[in-house]
């Protein structure tokens, strides 16, 4: 009975969250479907939740002359380094920062938060990287923002959470600093890392600004710039000749570039969730 009534209390709560899950789920699978319906179908609002008059015409004009897979092949590239490469700057320095004997602790944790409260702006950004020469190159998308400071400082906090007894003991063992970091917090720390690396990647598989900026080469351009340049083209979406019956309405490959675009990300995300509540949790409770 006990059990029964409970149930009962929590009917509210359990069709609110049942509602903002709907919510949030029609919208992609509406585009889904307008991906794979017919221009006249798109055009005459018969399209909800199935498909109406399936056909795959928007997927092959976005793929049909090679170029998109160079680009998604560039967003993979991008996503997989990018995400080695700031983990390996961000995992170090939030760990030296919850250590309460770094010496010059507090300016460096000013400084971080400094750059997170103001920007540099467009300008100084791409004087810089041009003297860098690293226009048209990746690394004008993986340096800038290297280490996010909101990513940094969760990090921290969940570090500076980990029982101070472990390392203690680990210390009078003889254990050193590099030790403790490779043996001891990262093993434990499994959440937050797989938490930082999930944000780095969806970051980093949707840059679009840097890219946009930094690279004019069409070999070296992600998947967000290079859709956009082919969705700035819908009268070329004409196939066949010329026949207005196989005319791709824009709106249908607008649909097909969204779902090429969020499908890797949705595609890893149950696999990393587990991690990545726990660790955003405990990050952020314990700081």
């Amino acid at each position: 009975m006990v059990r029964l009534a409970h149930r009962l209390r929590s009917w509210p709560l359990h069709l609110f969250l049942l509602l903002c899950a709907a919510a949030t789920i029609f919208p992609l699978v509406n585009i889904l479907a307008m991906s794979l319906s017919s221009s006249r179908a798109i055009i005459a609002g018969e399209v909800t939740l199935l498909p109406v008059e399936f056909n795959v015409m928007a997927y092959e004009r976005l793929f049909r002359d090679g170029q998109l897979l160079v680009a998604l092949k560039n967003t993979v590239f991008i996503t997989l380094i990018g995400t080695l490469l700031h983990m390996i700057a961000t995992t170090p320095a939030a760990y030296s920062l919850a250590k309460r004997r770094l010496k010059g602790r507090a300016v460096f944790t000013f400084m971080v938060l400094f750059s997170m409260l103001f920007g540099t702006g467009l300008i100084p950004l791409f004087l810089l990287v041009k003297q860098l020469h690293l226009i048209n190159t990746f690394w004008a998308i993986w340096l800038p923002g290297l280490v996010s400071a909101y990513n940094l400082f969760v990090m921290k906090s969940f570090f500076e959470g980990l029982p101070p007894e472990l390392e203690e003991s680990a210390t009078i063992d003889g254990a050193s600093d590099l030790t403790l970091f490779f043996r001891l917090t990262l093993p434990l720390s499994k959440a937050i890392l797989a938490a930082i690396s999930l944000f780095y990647a969806v970051a980093l598989w949707n840059t679009y600004a840097n890219a946009l900026y930094f690279i004019s080469r069409s070999e070296l351009l992600p998947v967000t710039v290079k859709l956009y340049q082919m969705l700035q083209t819908p009268l070329d979406a004409l196939i066949g000749g010329g026949d207005s019956s196989l005319y791709i309405q824009p709106e249908g490959l607008k649909a097909a570039a969204i779902i090429i675009t969020v499908a890797p990300i949705l595609a890893v995300y149950p696999f990393l969730q587990k991690h990545f509540v726990k660790g955003v949790l405990i990050g952020s409770v314990k700081g």
